[in-house]
Order: C-alpha cells, then structure tokens, then sequence
C-alpha cells in the first residue's frame, strides 16, 4: 500500500518541480510570511510481532509481574500477536494492524535569510491507523488491546535551503500530540475487566524533513516525510474477580487481582503531499 501511494506522489512533485516558478526575477522567490494549507497522504507503523502486555498483580503500578497458574507456571505462555487474534489460541491466526491515508490542515509563518529559510507551522488533522496486540493465556482465551488515533496536531519547527528558482528542501521537527482512543476485547467469559482511561492524550515528538517548490508568487506545493513517537501509557485494564473460581491465576495474585497495560510507545510515520498559499 504504502508503494502503491508513493509511486504517484513522486510523479506529481517531478512534474510540478519541472513546471517554471511564477514571479520570479533575479534575486530569486522570497519565502518570508505567513502560510495556510493542508496536506493529504499515508501513515504506516513499525511491525510489533513481538509486542507484548504487561501485567501488575502487586498493585504497585510497574507493570512488570507475571500471571501464574497454581502450578507456578506461566498463564500467558501460548504467546502473543502483533494484531488482533482472531481465536483463543495462536492457532486461529492474527489480524494485522491498519496502515492507512491521513490528513492535516497548517498555518505557519517562514522568514528568509539569504538562501535560508526558517519557520514555524502548526498543524491538525486526522490519521486513519490503529494498533493492536493480543495475548493468549492457556485458558485457552485471547486479550486483544486496540488503539487508534482520533485527531492529532503539531508544532513543528523548520530549517531549509531555498534555490533561485524557488525550490526549498528542508528539515523538521517538533512537538506532537494525539486524542488516542483505547478498547479491550477477550474470550475470558469469567473474570471481570474494567476499563480506565480508554481515551487518553497522548504527547511526544516528531522530526523529518521534505520538499518545497514555489509554482506561483503566492502558492506552493510540496511533500513531506514525519516521523512521530506518542507516549501513549494511561490506558489499562483492571482485572476482577467475575464468576472465576478462587484457583483462577487472576485471583491467586500478591493483591488478588491484576492490571493489563501495553507500554507506552506508540510510534507511526507518515509520507504527505502539501500545498500552501502565502501572503
């Protein structure tokens, strides 16, 4: 998917690159001022095959423990999936995580200093993806925790090198934030799991860089790459007791019940076309 999306974007920017910047003159385009735009284009995720939930059943809030059976053993060690299962054991499968198109609106301002260009631009918009992870306890049973973004923004900082003839690569880098919105799903029929904080903010940070060119005194396009991390650690799940019998590894704990959560790393990147006009 995502080289099927590139694929156009770059012939797009090719042909806009090659067309003759308008207004022109020999001290070359003159960058300074403000900007509003928007921006279209596709976020992806790194594979988390590996990824797992985290357990506190000291109630200490690290969640670091492990949910054994009265034997001792390992409750959770069938293993995990990167996905969301699609039956209680790994057997069933997984479904992978969504990768899918985003987009953003911006206002920012740039000012030239010779060849160059520094600025600052904010932004918002919307990112389509979600993320999940599931683990099998050998009940057998799955616990799939979801998490997808419901609007996100940044501010984001800019450093570039402008040409004569109006074309401007740049670096980028900033702050993030994201309205992140959790679920929680099992085929446990017999404990009780409550949810907290399955909306939460999600703060962190974001660099890359990208392209530029003006095709008009006052319009410009171009396309950018962004790379973000969200610290997205508020959401859990506490586990009670339900109709389970006193033998069940969620009751046999240090505190007699325990807490599900999934770290606190939640990255994406993102490929997007931009198109600005300037005053």
């Amino acid at each position: 998917m995502k080289l099927t999306f590139i694929a156009p974007l770059g012939a797009t920017l090719a042909m806009a690159f090659s067309m003759p910047a308008v207004a022109q003159d020999s001290a070359g385009v003159d960058w300074t001022g403000p900007y509003i735009g928007g921006s279209f284009g596709y976020n992806w995720q790194k594979k988390d095959g590996n990824e797992h939930l985290r357990f506190d059943t000291d109630a200490d809030g690290d969640y670091n423990d492990v949910i054994r059976t009265t034997t001792g053993a390992n409750a959770f060690s069938p293993g995990t999936c990167g996905g969301a299962a699609r039956g209680s054991t790994p057997a069933s499968g997984c479904d992978g995580d969504k990768d899918a198109i985003a987009w953003m609106g911006h206002v920012g301002y740039d000012r030239q200093f010779g060849s160059i260009v520094a600025g600052v631009v904010a932004e918002g918009g919307k990112s389509y993806i979600d993320d999940k992870v599931s683990e099998y306890s050998t009940t057998p049973a799955f616990y799939t925790m979801r998490r997808k973004i419901d609007w996100n923004a940044n501010l984001r900082a800019r450093l570039g090198y402008t040409t004569p003839g109006g074309i401007m690569p740049y670096i980028t880098g900033g702050l993030s934030y994201a309205k992140v919105k959790n679920n929680f799903t099992t085929s446990n029929a017999a404990n009780s799991f409550t949810s907290v904080d399955s909306k939460e903010d999600a703060w962190g940070w974001n660099m890359g860089g990208g392209i530029e060119a003006k095709v008009s005194s006052n319009f410009s396009i171009g396309a950018r790459y962004l790379w973000t991390r969200y610290n997205a650690d508020d959401y859990r799940v506490d586990v009670g007791a339900g109709t389970a019998p006193a033998t069940n590894p969620f009751r046999i704990t240090p505190s007699g019940g325990a807490s599900i959560n999934r770290g606190d790393k939640f990255d994406t990147q993102s490929v997007m076309i931009t198109t600005s006009y300037r005053f």
